[in-house]
């Protein structure tokens, strides 16, 4: 347990950022859930939103997002 009140504010801090990385991250994994079972267009634009996002915010890095959304973007023109 943290003993030193930076320490204590730290410990709340870290707990309220990994409470919304999970959080993003679950929206990510099942926005590309959704858009894998069925990929329309409609679909691939809120994966690409969830992508910027999380690249943005750090969850992600930009080359993995980027990868990720040109392999998406595949998907939907081979269908």
């Amino acid at each position: 347990m943290p003993i030193t009140r930076s320490a204590k504010k730290a410990l709340r801090q870290n707990i309220r950022h990994r409470a919304k990385n999970v959080s993003q991250k679950k929206s990510l994994k099942e926005a590309l859930k959704t858009y894998k079972k069925s990929p329309t267009a409609e679909a691939l634009s809120k994966v690409f939103q969830s992508l910027d996002k999380s690249a943005k915010t750090g969850i992600i890095k930009k080359n993995t997002a980027s990868r990720l959304k040109s392999r998406l973007s595949r998907l939907l023109a081979k269908r």
